[in-house]
């Protein structure tokens, strides 16, 4: 008797928790990439090639948080003589929600000279709160996490947010048209403010490509400079593969430029012969 009881009230449970997650997990539409994409970029101080990185999308799902997940990894490297001055080996990644494209765990295990740092962070959307634990350099563990507290349940780390801006619709937008991507780096939020700037040819080491031009709104600050210091260009087609991005500094500019790609979802149309 005391089962019969029991059993409603556990169906009654399971299912407050299954309609959270339909609140909380908004899906997004979108088109644009897919398991097994590979992408290869360069970078360069002005004129001077300083590293290289990739990013790649895992050919297979993984289940976090009882949610399909995409793995994404980005690997930068410094090369050639840089590598004697300030040898830099980082390792980006994230497991990413496959239909909200939120991010569920982000890590990071940075190798900047002698700087290190090795990072694990912890997504709950459902009670909008984020867990960030860093790796003590002393003894090898964990030390005590932080606990941050979200005031937007789609907040997106780095790496959710890059996947997130492939699924925008430009094709309804007129220059000077903004729009913003809430995120978390760190221990700080952001909403990150982007403006469309239209579309131009644009010529990169993996060829040249009709593109759609990106400014993000950089506050002021002693880094960069001026207005539009920071642009990036994405393909105008289908895959939106992000082609470029340049950061004009007071030091120089700094790029990273697309070289080469892989398994992307739709053909290249946006590719200049």
């Amino acid at each position: 008797m005391k089962k019969l009881i029991i059993l409603p009230f556990l169906a009654l449970i399971i299912s407050a928790f299954t309609a959270d997650d339909q609140v909380q997990y908004q899906n997004v539409d979108y088109d644009s990439f897919g398991r097994g994409e590979k992408l290869e970029f360069k970078i360069n101080f002005g004129i001077f090639p300083i590293g290289e990185a990739e990013m790649i999308i895992d050919d297979k799902f993984y289940k976090i948080n009882h949610r399909k997940c995409y793995k994404v990894d980005i690997f930068g490297r410094t090369s050639g003589m840089v590598d004697w001055v300030a040898k830099v080996n980082d390792h980006w990644g994230a497991y990413v929600d496959s239909a909200a494209l939120l991010p569920h765990i982000s890590y990071r295990n940075i190798r900047e000279g002698n700087y290190r740092k090795d990072e694990v962070v912890r997504f709950d959307h459902r009670v909008k709160l984020i867990e960030a634990k860093v790796v003590d350099k002393e003894n090898g563990g964990f030390k005590e996490p932080k606990i941050f507290v979200a005031t937007d349940s789609s907040v997106r780390d780095m790496m959710a947010g890059a996947l997130y801006l492939r699924t925008i619709d430009f094709s309804k937008m007129k220059k000077g048209d903004r729009f913003t991507i809430s995120g978390f780096f760190e221990d700080a939020f952001y909403d990150l403010e982007m403006i469309y700037r239209g579309k131009e040819k644009i010529k990169t080491k993996a060829g040249k490509f009709h593109a759609i031009r990106i400014a993000p709104v950089v506050p002021d600050n002693e880094l960069f400079d001026g207005e539009d210091s920071v642009l990036a260009w994405v393909t105008d087609d289908k895959n939106k593969i992000p082609l470029k991005v340049q950061a004009k500094m007071f030091i120089g500019n700094v790029s990273v430029e697309l070289s080469d790609f892989s398994n992307v979802k739709h053909p290249v149309t946006s590719k200049i012969k």
